[in-house]
């Protein structure tokens, strides 16, 4: 193999590797612990606490003040007026006999 064909070949259990003792820092904070001195302060961050909160940009969402209420918009009920249509079909029923243009 070449040298270049033996780093491709390299590169990708080194990623799943890495991303897998990630993935074990993150569900044991204890551990996450012992490998980063400083890893239960607020202003730690590193690859496990972007794993942890779901997001790379390390922001937690805005709290709900409150449940959003839902808009009356349908609460009077208006009295509906009928109205008669008279349908195409009887208008156009005067052309249906109609003697042809040309014989």
């Amino acid at each position: 193999m070449k040298n270049g064909m033996m780093a491709r070949a390299l590169v990708a259990p080194v990623v799943a590797t890495a991303f897998l003792w990630v993935l074990v820092l993150s569900a044991s904070p204890h551990l996450h612990a012992n490998v980063h001195s400083d890893a239960n302060q607020v202003g730690h961050t590193c690859a496990v606490t972007f794993v942890t909160s779901g997001n790379y940009t390390h922001c937690a969402p805005s709290p709900v003040i409150s449940a959003p209420v839902p808009a009356s918009e349908f609460s009077e009920v208006r009295v509906l007026n009928t109205v008669w249509v008279q349908p195409l079909v009887v208008v156009a029923h005067i052309f249906a006999h109609a003697p042809p243009a040309v014989s």
